[in-house]
Protein backbone atom coordinates (compact mmCIF):
# COMPACT_ATOMS: atom_id res chain seq x y z
CA UNK A 1 0.00 0.00 0.00
CA UNK A 2 2.97 2.32 0.86
CA UNK A 3 4.29 2.07 -2.27
CA UNK A 4 1.29 2.62 -4.59
CA UNK A 5 1.03 6.14 -2.70
CA UNK A 6 4.90 6.82 -2.96
CA UNK A 7 4.00 6.12 -7.03
CA UNK A 8 1.24 8.12 -7.02
CA UNK A 9 3.23 11.16 -5.45
CA UNK A 10 5.83 10.94 -8.28
CA UNK A 11 3.35 10.45 -11.01
CA UNK A 12 1.43 13.93 -9.72
CA UNK A 13 4.89 15.77 -9.51
CA UNK A 14 5.36 14.94 -13.25
CA UNK A 15 2.06 15.82 -14.09
CA UNK A 16 2.54 19.25 -12.20
CA UNK A 17 5.42 19.87 -13.91
CA UNK A 18 4.51 19.43 -17.49
CA UNK A 19 1.38 21.40 -16.27
CA UNK A 20 3.58 24.41 -15.74
CA UNK A 21 6.29 23.70 -18.56
CA UNK A 22 3.22 23.84 -20.73
CA UNK A 23 1.88 26.95 -19.29
CA UNK A 24 5.17 28.99 -19.41
CA UNK A 25 6.03 27.90 -22.88
CA UNK A 26 2.37 28.98 -23.80
CA UNK A 27 2.43 32.16 -22.40
CA UNK A 28 5.80 33.36 -23.25
CA UNK A 29 5.65 32.87 -26.49
CA UNK A 30 6.43 36.44 -28.34
CA UNK A 31 3.75 37.64 -31.33
CA UNK A 32 5.46 38.45 -34.37
CA UNK A 33 4.15 42.30 -35.02
CA UNK A 34 5.71 44.97 -37.66
CA UNK A 35 7.10 48.14 -36.12
CA UNK A 36 8.66 50.96 -37.63
CA UNK A 37 10.46 51.20 -40.99
CA UNK A 38 12.38 54.36 -40.38
CA UNK A 39 15.45 52.98 -39.76
CA UNK A 40 17.81 49.79 -41.15
CA UNK A 41 17.16 47.60 -38.54
CA UNK A 42 13.28 47.73 -38.65
CA UNK A 43 13.27 47.32 -41.95
CA UNK A 44 15.44 44.09 -41.90
CA UNK A 45 12.94 43.36 -38.62
CA UNK A 46 10.09 43.89 -40.72
CA UNK A 47 11.49 41.77 -44.02
CA UNK A 48 12.22 38.77 -41.74
CA UNK A 49 8.92 38.90 -39.82
CA UNK A 50 7.01 38.72 -43.22
CA UNK A 51 9.00 36.16 -44.42
CA UNK A 52 7.66 34.03 -41.03
CA UNK A 53 4.34 35.00 -41.48
CA UNK A 54 4.12 34.27 -45.39
CA UNK A 55 3.36 37.53 -46.75
CA UNK A 56 5.89 37.57 -49.74
CA UNK A 57 4.07 40.43 -51.05
CA UNK A 58 5.41 42.55 -47.76
CA UNK A 59 8.47 40.98 -48.05
CA UNK A 60 9.16 41.92 -51.85
CA UNK A 61 8.50 45.47 -50.89
CA UNK A 62 11.29 45.88 -48.37
CA UNK A 63 13.79 44.64 -51.89
CA UNK A 64 15.43 47.81 -53.46
CA UNK A 65 14.57 48.63 -57.65
CA UNK A 66 17.45 47.19 -59.67
CA UNK A 67 18.74 45.23 -62.83
CA UNK A 68 18.03 41.61 -61.94
CA UNK A 69 15.60 42.33 -59.03
CA UNK A 70 13.85 38.65 -58.99
CA UNK A 71 10.59 38.67 -60.28
CA UNK A 72 7.73 38.56 -57.14
CA UNK A 73 6.90 35.24 -58.52
CA UNK A 74 10.46 34.20 -58.09
CA UNK A 75 10.59 35.56 -55.01
CA UNK A 76 7.66 34.07 -53.57
CA UNK A 77 9.05 30.32 -55.25
CA UNK A 78 11.97 30.69 -53.58
CA UNK A 79 10.49 30.35 -49.86
CA UNK A 80 7.58 28.18 -51.31
CA UNK A 81 9.48 25.25 -52.45
CA UNK A 82 11.96 25.77 -49.49
CA UNK A 83 14.86 26.68 -51.67
CA UNK A 84 15.32 29.13 -49.36
CA UNK A 85 14.15 28.31 -45.68
CA UNK A 86 14.15 31.01 -42.89
CA UNK A 87 12.22 28.48 -40.30
CA UNK A 88 15.70 26.99 -39.53
CA UNK A 89 17.46 29.96 -38.31
CA UNK A 90 16.60 32.18 -35.50
CA UNK A 91 17.78 35.84 -36.10
CA UNK A 92 19.57 38.52 -33.55
CA UNK A 93 19.97 42.36 -35.30
CA UNK A 94 23.71 43.86 -33.71
CA UNK A 95 24.41 47.02 -34.48
CA UNK A 96 23.82 49.26 -37.16
CA UNK A 97 26.14 51.63 -39.36
CA UNK A 98 24.89 54.51 -42.00
CA UNK A 99 27.02 56.25 -44.07
CA UNK A 100 25.08 58.82 -46.18
CA UNK A 101 22.39 56.86 -47.95
CA UNK A 102 23.68 53.70 -47.01
CA UNK A 103 23.30 51.00 -43.98
CA UNK A 104 25.26 48.05 -42.85
CA UNK A 105 23.52 45.80 -40.01
CA UNK A 106 24.99 42.78 -38.21
CA UNK A 107 23.58 40.01 -37.81
CA UNK A 108 23.34 36.84 -35.98
CA UNK A 109 22.49 33.90 -37.46
CA UNK A 110 21.75 31.08 -34.70
CA UNK A 111 21.24 27.51 -36.42
CA UNK A 112 20.36 25.17 -34.32
CA UNK A 113 21.51 21.71 -34.63
CA UNK A 114 19.46 18.93 -36.40
CA UNK A 115 19.95 15.95 -34.01
CA UNK A 116 18.53 16.42 -30.43
CA UNK A 117 22.62 15.75 -29.05
CA UNK A 118 23.92 18.52 -31.53
CA UNK A 119 24.88 21.77 -30.93
CA UNK A 120 23.42 24.74 -32.27
CA UNK A 121 25.80 27.84 -33.58
CA UNK A 122 26.45 31.59 -33.72
CA UNK A 123 27.10 32.45 -37.08
CA UNK A 124 27.76 36.36 -38.05
CA UNK A 125 26.51 38.21 -40.96
CA UNK A 126 25.23 41.40 -42.15
CA UNK A 127 23.34 42.92 -44.64
CA UNK A 128 22.98 46.02 -46.69
CA UNK A 129 20.59 48.56 -47.12
CA UNK A 130 20.23 51.67 -49.10
CA UNK A 131 18.09 54.77 -48.48
CA UNK A 132 16.08 55.40 -51.51
CA UNK A 133 15.03 58.99 -52.52
CA UNK A 134 11.78 59.03 -51.27
CA UNK A 135 13.68 58.59 -47.69
CA UNK A 136 12.57 54.81 -47.46
CA UNK A 137 15.41 52.17 -46.51
CA UNK A 138 15.98 48.80 -49.41
CA UNK A 139 17.81 45.58 -48.92
CA UNK A 140 20.53 45.29 -51.20
CA UNK A 141 21.38 41.73 -49.81
CA UNK A 142 20.74 39.61 -46.46
CA UNK A 143 22.76 36.18 -45.71
CA UNK A 144 21.38 33.02 -46.66
CA UNK A 145 18.85 31.74 -46.20
CA UNK A 146 17.00 35.29 -46.42
CA UNK A 147 18.38 35.87 -49.26
CA UNK A 148 19.40 33.76 -52.88
CA UNK A 149 22.88 34.15 -54.27
CA UNK A 150 21.16 35.41 -57.48
CA UNK A 151 19.07 37.59 -56.72
CA UNK A 152 20.55 41.23 -58.45
CA UNK A 153 23.33 38.90 -60.28
CA UNK A 154 23.17 38.18 -63.80
CA UNK A 155 22.36 35.50 -65.17
CA UNK A 156 25.33 33.12 -65.89
CA UNK A 157 25.92 32.29 -69.50
CA UNK A 158 24.77 29.48 -71.37
CA UNK A 159 28.19 27.31 -72.35
CA UNK A 160 28.60 26.62 -75.59
CA UNK A 161 28.41 22.52 -76.14
CA UNK A 162 32.11 21.25 -76.91
CA UNK A 163 32.28 19.83 -80.50
CA UNK A 164 32.65 15.81 -80.11
CA UNK A 165 35.97 15.15 -81.86
CA UNK A 166 35.51 12.52 -84.87
CA UNK A 167 36.55 9.20 -84.02
CA UNK A 168 39.58 7.79 -86.40
CA UNK A 169 38.61 4.51 -87.08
Amino acid sequence: MKQDRFLTVILVGILILVILSLLVYFTRQQRLDYGEETSPDGVVRNYVIALLKADYQKAYSYLKEGEFKPTQEQFRQAFLTRQLDPRSVSLEIGKVTIEKDSATVELFLIRNANDPFGNSFTENGSGNLRQGADGKWKIENLPYPYWSWDWYNAPLPTPEPLPIPESQD
